[in-house]
C-alpha cells in the first residue's frame, strides 16, 4: 500500500526521474486504447469521472467508425444502447444528431421483440464524436 497522499489510482507507480522525456503532464489516471465506440465509451466516463484520461487512436479520422452498414440498435445492439444511455453514454445522443432513418423494427410482433435502429451517417457520426471528445475536460 502506498502512503502517498495523491488521490490519483496510479499515485503509487513510481516513474524515473532521470528520463528526459519525462514531464508530470505526461502521466494519466486512465489511458484507453482504441476509439471505436467501446473506447469512446470508456475514456468519455472516465473523463467525466474526473480522471485524466488519454484516448489513443491510430487514425483521428476513424473515432467511433461505423461499418459499410453504419446502424445503432436493433434487435440485439438497442438493449445496450440504452443501457450505455442509461449511464450517460454517448451513444444514443450520437445516433440522434445523426440519423438518416429511423425504424423501429418487427412491429408487427409483441412489444416485448420491438426494437429501434437508427441508420446514420458515418461520416457525420465519427466528426460529432470526435468534436465530443475534444471539447470534453479532462480527455
Amino acid at each position: 500500500s502506498s502512503s502517498s497522499s495523491s488521490s490519483s489510482p496510479l499515485s503509487g507507480i513510481s516513474s524515473s526521474s532521470s528520463s528526459p522525456e519525462y514531464a508530470p503532464e505526461d502521466t494519466y489516471d486512465v489511458i484507453v486504447v482504441g476509439a471505436g465506440h467501446a473506447g469512446c465509451e470508456a475514456a468519455l466516463a472516465a473523463a467525466r469521472m474526473g480522471c485524466r484520461t488519454l484516448l489513443l487512436t491510430l487514425n483521428l479520422d476513424r473515432i467511433a467508425w461505423q461499418p459499410c452498414n453504419p446502424a445503432v440498435g436493433g434487435p440485439a445492439k438497442s438493449q445496450l444502447v440504452y443501457e450505455v444511455d442509461a449511464m450517460g453514454g454517448e451513444i444514443g445522443k450520437m445516433a440522434d444528431r445523426c440519423y438518416l432513418q429511423k425504424r423501429v423494427l418487427n412491429k408487427s410482433k409483441g412489444p416485448a421483440v420491438w426494437a429501434l435502429r437508427a441508420q446514420t451517417d458515418k461520416l457525420e457520426y465519427a466528426t460529432e464524436m470526435r468534436r465530443v471528445l475534444e471539447s470534453t475536460p479532462n480527455l
